[in-house]
């Protein structure tokens, strides 16, 4: 609550997606950070991502399960030390699904989660209004905060502009887009610095997007 008189409540930014705050307790935002520093080590570690434009994007990403480059998935770290990608853990998958559920109703199908793309935001990182759209599967899109709150700019799906919604997502929050929203476009213009919880020991912003890719798994 960070001392607010009520609680902030969930909502529908959207058709299809959906804000839930403060939904990982903190003992599980500690777990899930350390999880994310083990990941972030060599081989196929965190590392700085180069755009088809020649520029660099200011967040840092290690990739789960298959990796990420812009605007294609590979089964190695093609951009970075060559190393085959880190296995998506059951366990992140399990917790995808409960975010599922938690958005959506505790009817909703489970799907087959199989790809994070954790980014790291340093003080002054951002990120570019961009569409999640390089997966095979429809499946809805699962974003998970930790660390220093940021702007999140949800927007429409036609293009960059206008209509959008601008929301603060604070350490623990759940965000959720699917349905008539997955291929929203969507960004970060801005993290607030040293606004995370004092006691979690992280610097800067963690962002772990869960996907499903539709593709054949990597052979791990």
């Amino acid at each position: 609550m960070n001392g607010e008189l009520f609680a902030r409540a969930r909502a529908e930014i959207a058709p299809g997606a959906v804000h839930v705050p403060d939904w990982l307790p903190y003992d599980r935002q500690r777990e899930l950070l350390e999880s994310c520093r083990a990941w972030s080590r060599p081989p196929a570690g965190l590392r700085s991502v180069k755009v088809p434009g020649g520029g660099t994007m200011s967040a840092r990403q290690v990739c789960l399960g298959h990796h990420w480059l812009p605007y294609r998935y590979t089964d190695t770290a093609v951009d970075g030390d060559g190393a085959p990608v880190k296995p998506f853990p059951g366990w992140l998958k399990e917790l995808a699904n409960d975010a599922l559920r938690e958005a959506f109703g505790p009817g909703t199908a489970p799907e087959p989660y199989d790809v994070a793309l954790i980014n790291f935001y340093a003080e002054g990182a951002r990120m570019g209004m961009h569409r999640d759209a390089e997966e095979e599967s429809a499946a809805p899109v699962v974003s998970l905060s930790l660390g220093d709150t940021c702007v999140f700019r949800f927007g429409n799906t036609d293009d960059r502009g206008q209509p959008y919604r601008d929301v603060d997502l604070r350490s623990g929050d759940l965000f959720v887009f699917g349905g008539p929203a997955r291929l929203a476009y969507h960004g970060v213009p801005r993290v607030k610095a040293h606004s995370g919880p004092p006691g979690l020991g992280l610097t800067g912003r963690l962002n772990l997007t869960l996907r499903v890719s539709g593709l054949p798994p990597t052979g791990h």
